[in-house]
């Protein structure tokens, strides 16, 4: 569509789908898809002599059992864990959890910059990234509520997609901001 490619992964059967959007200037730097599961995809571009790895996420809803729940996250760890350090990822998605305004005891991955109070699905999330080494840059940077909020409802609005690099790469992310309706932009 108008010179982008789109890369997912669904079925008839399930909700769930899980999908990458590419720039038609960096589509030809494809070289690898992974269609993990519906809630996991990742492709590698090669850019400049650099290698980059990109996961795209969607984590079970709150209300969901906790067996789905522990299959998304052996998943990604799986995908996290065959990534070598010196190589650069970026985790991208939407998480289903809140990591608060606070950094509560996870400074070390949580700059403070969040929205909303913190919930299981989000402990989840920050246990993870320290756990590989990763921060989440979103919440680096002070911005006003509406570049921080990523779904709103009549009755809610909340901040549920994140991004995530490792620590080393963190200098490399400059701005990050949420649009309404839109992906999480870098």
């Amino acid at each position: 569509m108008d010179g982008y490619k789109l890369w997912y992964l669904g079925s008839d059967r399930r909700r769930n789908v899980v999908g990458i959007l590419v720039d038609k200037e960096l589509r030809g730097q494809v070289v690898e898809i992974k269609r993990v599961n519906d809630r996991l995809l990742t492709i590698k571009l090669v850019i400049g002599g650099y290698t980059l790895n990109v996961c795209s996420v969607y984590a079970p809803q709150v209300e969901l059992d906790g067996e789905e729940k522990k299959q998304f996250w052996e998943a990604l760890d799986e995908v996290v864990r065959g990534m070598p350090s010196f190589k650069k990822i970026v985790v991208r998605g939407d998480f289903n959890g809140h990591i608060r305004v606070v950094s509560g005891g996870y400074s070390d991955v949580h700059r403070g910059y969040g929205f909303g109070e913190r919930n299981d699905e989000e402990v989840a999330l920050l246990d993870f990234a320290r756990a590989f080494g990763l921060v989440v840059v979103n919440s680096r940077f002070l911005k006003k509520e509406d570049h921080l909020v990523t779904f709103q409802s009549i009755i809610d609005k909340t901040q549920i997609d994140f991004l995530l690099l490792w620590k080393g790469d963190r200098v490399l992310c400059k701005d990050c901001k949420a649009i309404l309706g839109e992906s999480l932009l870098t």
